[in-house]
């Protein structure tokens, strides 16, 4: 009965939405992704309070200076989170299929962002609601687990890139981020990779040709 009543509110959602079942395929791969199960009911809400946009090449999604309200989470493309300083744009992140993209501190600290979010290719993206999420998570614990696995995977992969920067050389730079990011390694331009890896363009140039 439970099951038809699911098959039932589908068919009401896919009715008003028909890109209901793209927005399932997502959210389910970001629950294997994570390693996290949610019932069927709460995979409904969970698809209510995201929005489906689509950006194209070189557009601004997220501005400096704006509070950052959402998770973005890519369905296709490639996005990067940046920064300016002395004149010059820095990436911080890069976001392919799969991958969520955000600013942390303005998202938690409801404070204007000094980070800008860029498609560099032309990106359809899942917006998740984040207050909207919060309310979820503090009434669901399933939800709840998500939100930490989430966050927590974060937390690790910044931690990580900072080690990085500061523990290891041009090549093992250059190297990790092949490693982990083999996708965006072939899709991003030279001067992207580099500001990402705190190198020139030139010095990139060299670790991909040996010479370092």
């Amino acid at each position: 009965m439970t099951h038809i009543i699911f098959l039932l509110l589908q068919l009401k959602v896919l009715i008003l939405n028909p890109d209901f079942f793209r927005i399932m395929n997502v959210i389910k791969n970001l629950l294997d992704r994570y390693k996290v199960q949610l019932s069927e009911e709460l995979m409904l809400k969970f698809e209510s309070i995201m929005i489906q946009k689509q950006y194209q090449k070189d557009e601004i999604i997220l501005e400096e200076g704006t509070i950052s309200r959402y998770l973005y989470i890519v369905e296709k493309g490639l996005v990067r989170q940046f920064y300016y300083k002395d004149g010059r744009d820095i990436t911080e992140h890069f976001s392919c299929e799969g991958n969520i993209a955000t600013c942390l501190e303005s998202l938690f600290l409801q404070q204007p962002t000094r980070l800008l979010i860029e498609a560099l290719e032309s990106s359809t993206l899942f917006l998740l609601d984040y207050a909207k999420w919060k309310k979820l998570c503090d009434e669901f614990p399933e939800m709840n687990r998500l939100y930490r696995a989430i966050m927590e995977y974060k937390l690790v992969i910044s931690q990580q890139k900072a080690d990085s920067w500061r523990f290891e050389n041009s090549r093992e730079r250059y190297d990790r981020f092949c490693r982990e990011l083999p996708s965006v390694s072939k899709r991003a331009s030279v001067a992207h990779i580099a500001s990402y890896l705190l190198m020139s363009p030139e010095t990139l140039s060299r670790v991909r040709a040996g010479v370092l």
